[in-house]
């Protein structure tokens, strides 16, 4: 049985350590894909002296040619420019447009069956554009952000709370900036609602830290941002549609009426699986819960607006 094909357009720290996360969990061949000459060759070379160590046989290889892309049943978009200190994500908008745009034409004639996971910031605006400029169903076109947000959240819970990050569950709505939303009252310890375990002044400043997750790590690192918590996510949704594991994670999807939005790419639950995005699932919100994800979507909006 023939391997599936994974192309990662970006060979930076983000697009390599996906490679790395995904060769780990045997998803399938990969190829880099990268504007800079050898960059990609040379990851992908490294990489590959490191199966027999692993130990994975999936093939990893590097080009500079968009064609190579052929045949691939999913397309992971890193590229772009990442944060510096004291930029937000929506700086990013102007620089990354016309890179989303290119590549986006670019896979709908290279791999034109396959799904599309974006992850270029400010990422719920760029989804929505490699959608439109695609031409892909909304269901194959698809944004990384809420399980990294999510997964950051578990975290700071975690460590928090001094218990096993497997017994942590949370998720996070809405856009993937200062104004996400992660829903307190759907985390959970070992099944325990963590609203019962910590007070919510400690809950509030892991709320805030979790909004700021990506920021702090930019700030730590002076130059360059997170990549190996983004790159362990990607590995996750990739995975969740290769396997068809049908798993329930907070994704940059398109709504169609579900939390009051329609026509704007935003972080909801959707059950990932073969396809892409099989369906959006719209949970009960309380009244502030609401308004948080109006607001946050109301925020996307905005910077989707600046695309005419």
């Amino acid at each position: 049985m023939a391997r599936d094909k994974i192309a990662v357009i970006g060979a930076g720290h983000v697009g390599a350590t996906a490679a790395h996360w995904m060769a780990q969990r045997h998803l399938g061949d990969i190829v880099l894909v990268d504007v800079a000459e050898g960059i990609p060759q040379g990851k992908a070379l490294d990489l590959e002296e490191a199966s027999p160590l692993a130990p994975w046989d999936e093939r990893i290889s590097g080009t500079q040619d968009l064609a190579q892309i052929r045949g691939a049943g999913m397309v992971v978009l890193t590229a772009g420019a990442v944060r510096k200190p004291g930029m937000s994500r929506d700086d990013l908008l102007a620089v990354n447009r016309r890179i989303v745009e290119d590549v986006a034409r670019g896979v709908a004639e290279q791999a034109p069956e396959a799904c599309l996971l974006v992850v270029t910031n400010p990422v719920d605006v760029m989804t929505y554009l490699a959608w439109r400029t695609s031409g892909f169903p909304a269901a194959r076109v698809f944004g990384m952000a809420g399980v990294l947000d999510s997964t950051r959240f578990r975290t700071f819970l975690a460590r928090e709370l001094g218990v096993s990050v497997r017994d942590v569950s949370a998720f996070v709505l809405g856009g993937h900036g200062d104004q996400m939303v992660p829903l307190v009252r759907y985390s959970y310890a070992g099944g325990i609602p963590v609203q019962q375990l910590l007070p919510p002044d400690t809950i509030q400043r892991l709320v805030e830290r979790t909004r700021s997750g990506g920021g702090e790590i930019v700030s730590l690192l002076k130059s360059g941002s997170a990549y190996y918590a983004p790159g362990a996510s990607i590995a996750e949704m990739v995975e969740a549609v290769l396997r068809d594991q049908r798993r329930i994670l907070p994704t940059v999807a398109r709504v169609a009426g579900e939390y009051g939005e329609r026509d704007i790419y935003v972080g909801v639950p959707a059950v990932l699986g073969e396809g892409g995005v099989r369906r959006v699932l719209e949970i009960e919100l309380n009244e502030e819960e609401r308004q948080d994800f109006a607001a946050s979507a109301a925020a996307v909006r905005r910077v989707l607006a600046q695309l005419g």
